[in-house]
């Protein structure tokens, strides 16, 4: 049961901290809370669904083809509805909802309710600490851990990733300086809807699909980016893969642990919040965002 723990808990960890890590982005950078976040998520795996059963594509082709129309259409959301009244954070909220509920009744529409199955990129199992794991499983934990390591690489080590922390710690200081704010914010939407769609590509083999499958991360993903600190990468990383392990624990030690998940998470972020109001890795000050 132990090592089963370890390797579940690492793949669901895996897949929250790319939700996550693309939430904390574009909060951190343009400071809105894309509730439909974990939509496109959900639109990325659709779209592949529909390209390999559909139009018979092959699944490599079909999930690049998914999270580049998956990113065509995070930029035009954004264009057409945040970037008019991302002033207003509380407007911005409740029209990502609006977004996402739109996106679940099309889906209704189009497939009704029934769960659809997709099939892996690999076939096969292996054995780790006396557990068997399946290629998909590991192949999607590798495919997560290199985009996390190439996004830390992209925001700290080029002249964009400056630029984007620039934005992030004080927005009119960076476009007095010349940094194209507008231009920066649109790149970080395409970039955390492109991480959404990256894990619906790498995941939704995985799982089954349904047209109300942004539900349950969206819940992990708030937890996650709210325990680890808001306006920090880092800890939105840590706090995804904490509550990656605490979902774990209650699916394999708690009798009808599969529906409590997201509430034992939710009771981890608001103990340690009452102890820590900023978070495990949190900020006091808005100049020392990411």
């Amino acid at each position: 049961m132990i090592s089963d723990i370890l390797v579940n808990g690492l793949i669901a960890g895996g897949m929250y901290a790319m939700l996550a890590v693309g939430f904390a982005l574009i909060f951190s950078v343009a400071g809105i809370v894309n509730i439909a976040h974990t939509g496109f998520y959900m639109i990325a795996a659709f779209l592949i669904f529909i390209a390999t059963k559909y139009l018979h594509q092959s699944l490599l082709l079909a999930s690049l083809s998914g999270v580049l129309f998956t990113i065509i259409l995070g930029i035009i959301c954004f264009k057409v509805l945040f970037d008019r009244v991302k002033e207003h954070v509380n407007t911005v909220m409740i029209m990502s909802i609006a977004l996402v509920i739109l996106f679940q009744e099309v889906l209704l529409l189009i497939f009704g309710g029934s769960f659809q199955g997709m099939d892996p990129f690999f076939a096969g199992f292996v054995e780790i600490l006396g557990t068997r794991a399946t290629i998909q499983h590991l192949s999607a934990l590798l495919v997560i851990g290199l985009v996390i390591i190439g996004l830390w690489l992209w925001l700290y080590k080029t002249r964009i990733g400056s630029a984007i922390r620039a934005v992030s710690q004080d927005t009119e200081t960076a476009n007095l300086m010349g940094i194209n704010v507008s231009h920066i914010s649109l790149l970080v939407m395409a970039v955390s809807v492109g991480l959404a769609g990256i894990a619906g590509a790498v995941m939704g083999p995985i799982y089954m699909i349904s047209p109300v499958m942004w539900l349950q991360p969206i819940v992990i993903v708030l937890a996650s980016v709210v325990l680890g600190g808001l306006g920090s990468i880092g800890g939105a990383v840590i706090g995804a893969f904490i509550l990656g392990y605490v979902e774990t624990l209650a699916v394999f030690l708690i009798p009808g642990g599969s529906f409590l998940g997201g509430a034992v998470s939710l009771c981890i972020m608001i103990l340690v919040l009452l102890i820590r109001p900023e978070g495990l890795f949190g900020i006091f000050f808005e100049e020392e965002r990411l």
